[in-house]
């Protein structure tokens, strides 16, 4: 039998991305006498373009951590999306949630997002009641960290914020100085896959009853919503999360290192964790996964370039993201440092383009609500700054499709790694690249309906001639960066006529951009 309070002390509000039992809210509360308050909500499944996969994932989540804290002893207060008097916001919710109440406090860890975080802050709290917005603190970098790391520093590169890190936490650390006599491997993790590798099968889970409760809810409620939803194998508890993890420290971190930047035609996950979003929702806690890491590399189970790389992700770039995120909000999502406004081309929703290496990491995305971080920069994210794709537009893109995506993680590495749009705060240079790039690390050029060696034919590779625009538009912009000058002296010795024939085709590809 549910216990009911008579009267309540605190009511917690905890977030669909706050699934964690150390979380700061639920600290020094008291389980006799406080209510935690879960909302599933429309504005939440529909600001951003969601995929299915990804809404399914959150409230499939939330419902199993509901049951979690009412095993340890705690009252939740669950309001279901379908529910008749559901107002369908996290405001509207709360406010019904204190009148039913009437608690003395009201307290929540405060939220990931921007928008939420600045709706909270300006929320009145009823009448004689106590409203408390608490730190996140299952991030390893506070903000005041990040503030005095950032203080008087001209350029915010993630290096040097990594290698801090790296030392306050001593993970792969031997005295003061980095395991292996380096703090970096990435030299060392840019191998191309071949067909003769033995990729592992990533740990996949059988929907339960909760599970398929939601699909079916997600389906009749967002029939709409991009993306595939069957079938659905993430996990959605923290035992089934731990599971995830073990298995890849076990199966695919030995070899993660070397092939983390190389692409397969049906090979979605390669060696990756896919932990991502596991973590960023709380399943997982990220100095935990780091320390997993960290461990098999001191047990020989693998090498420091593999152990080392996966670290720098989580303890270097996720921490450094998130806080570049909250120093430059709220102006830092309206950056456009290339003034890029074309309209995103439909096939990113359909995937249906001739170029193969977008047509399948798109594809892919539409199906599994996953892509690995190459895919991501290299493909989607190139095509787009190449293109001239309005920064915002690809922004909510990314937000949308992806089941790890929240946008402290995602504006940043969208905007600023991705397509440079804040002018070179986060990146040192743009990652831009022609087709030879995505040759290199992939198979997707083989069987592709454009040759990725040609330059300015009907049929040669979009990527080429867009890429050597691209750079030609920008030159005002870009050719006194020290790691770009060296591609306006080579495009500077082409002759005159052969640099005319690749803007032609650039021209061209723009103007029947969703042709492509």
């Amino acid at each position: 039998m549910t216990r009911y309070p008579e009267t309540v002390s605190r009511l917690i509000l905890i977030l669909g991305d706050q699934l964690s039992p150390r979380i700061s809210s639920l600290r020094g509360a008291d389980p006799e006498n406080d209510v935690v308050l879960m909302c599933e909500v429309s504005d939440e499944c529909t600001y951003a373009p969601h995929h299915k996969k990804k809404i399914a994932f959150v409230l499939s989540a939330m419902r199993h951590f509901a049951h979690e804290l009412r095993g340890a002893g705690w009252f939740v207060d669950y309001v279901t999306l379908t529910e008749p008097e559901n107002t369908g916001s996290i405001l509207g919710e709360l406010n019904r949630a204190a009148a039913r109440w009437s608690p003395r406090q009201m307290v929540v860890t405060e939220p990931a997002e921007w928008r939420l975080f600045s709706a909270l802050d300006a929320w009145v709290a009823p009448s004689g009641c106590i409203f408390d917005m608490r730190e996140d603190d299952r991030f390893i970098c506070s903000h005041a960290e990040f503030h005095a790391w950032q203080r008087g520093r001209k350029t915010l590169r993630m290096e040097h914020f990594y290698r801090m890190m790296r030392r306050q936490t001593g993970i792969l650390i031997e005295g003061n100085e980095p395991v292996g006599g380096k703090w970096n491997f990435d030299a060392e993790n840019r191998k191309p896959a071949g067909r003769g590798l033995t990729i592992p099968c990533r740990t996949s889970f059988k929907p339960d009853r909760v599970m398929r409760e939601v699909l079916d809810l997600v389906e009749d409620c967002f029939p709409d919503a991009f993306g595939i939803l069957r079938p659905f194998d993430f996990a959605v508890t923290r035992g089934d999360a731990e599971r995830a993890l073990a298995d890849f420290i076990e199966s695919s971190l030995p070899q993660f290192g070397d092939y983390q930047d190389a692409m397969l035609v049906g090979e979605p996950s390669l060696y990756h964790a896919v932990l991502s979003g596991y973590i960023n929702i709380g399943l997982l806690d990220p100095l935990e996964v780091c320390r997993a890491a960290e461990s098999a590399y001191r047990r020989g189970t693998a090498p420091i370039n593999a152990v080392e790389g996966f670290i720098r992700q989580i303890l270097g770039w996720r921490e450094y993201v998130r806080g570049i995120y909250w120093s430059e909000m709220p102006e830092y999502a309206d950056a456009n440092f290339f003034r890029a406004d074309r309209p995103l081309p439909e096939f990113y929703w359909t995937g249906e383009t001739g170029m193969r290496c977008v047509r399948e990491a798109i594809s892919q995305t539409r199906t599994t609500a996953y892509a690995h971080h190459i895919q991501r920069l290299m493909v989607t994210g190139n095509f787009a700054m190449l293109a001239g794709v309005a920064p915002k537009e690809i922004h909510e893109w990314y937000l949308g499709v992806y089941f790890d995506a929240f946008e402290w993680v995602e504006l940043p590495n969208v905007l600023g790694m991705s397509q440079f749009a804040d002018g070179g705060l986060l990146a040192s240079k743009p990652y831009a690249a022609s087709g030879a790039y995505i040759n290199r690390m992939s198979d997707y050029c083989r069987d592709c309906s454009y040759d990725v060696k040609d330059k300015t034919s009907a049929n040669s590779c979009p990527f080429n001639a867009l890429y050597w625009h691209f750079l030609h538009r920008n030159r005002s912009r870009l050719q006194q960066n020290s790691r770009v000058g060296p591609m306006y002296r080579t495009w500077d010795r082409m002759d005159d006529e052969h640099r005319e024939a690749v803007l032609r085709r650039a021209h061209y590809n723009l103007e029947h951009l969703q042709d492509l």
